[in-house]
């Protein structure tokens, strides 16, 4: 009899988290991120050395699609990540706060660290999240 009431209670208890998750406004908020804007190359972090960055901007449009270098394709915002893809290849960015992404690849130097920061505040863009 003991055990049904622990299992009764462990389970209003996870009914009750999940409605609580659902109902929660800030986990609805990342979803609603927008990051769509144009980003200018801040620093770029080779071999471990910080350097000065002059890359291409990344450029984020408001139809979910994305420019760099050259690179076109599709972005699909995940919590505090940006996915870039095209159909060969994909790449994942991290967004930081500060109005920051910062993408890591594996490039013919080895690992590489790009910041891009949008540096223009934009009409009604406050925030990357």
């Amino acid at each position: 009899m003991g055990l049904e009431r622990v299992a009764q209670s462990f389970l209003r208890l996870v009914a009750f988290s999940a409605l609580c998750f659902a109902l929660n406004p800030s986990a609805k908020a990342q979803e609603d991120v927008d990051v769509s804007g144009s980003y200018q190359c801040t620093q770029a972090k080779v071999r471990g050395k910080v350097k000065p960055c002059t890359a291409a901007p990344l450029i984020l449009k408001n139809d979910g699609r994305f420019e760099l270098r050259g690179w076109e394709g599709s972005y699909l915002v995940d919590g505090q990540w940006v996915t870039l893809s095209d159909s060969l290849t994909k790449a994942r960015a991290k967004i930081v706060p500060g109005h920051k992404i910062v993408l890591r690849y594996y490039g013919r130097h080895g690992w590489a660290e790009m910041t891009y920061e949008r540096r223009v505040a934009e009409m009604g863009k406050t925030s990357l999240g």
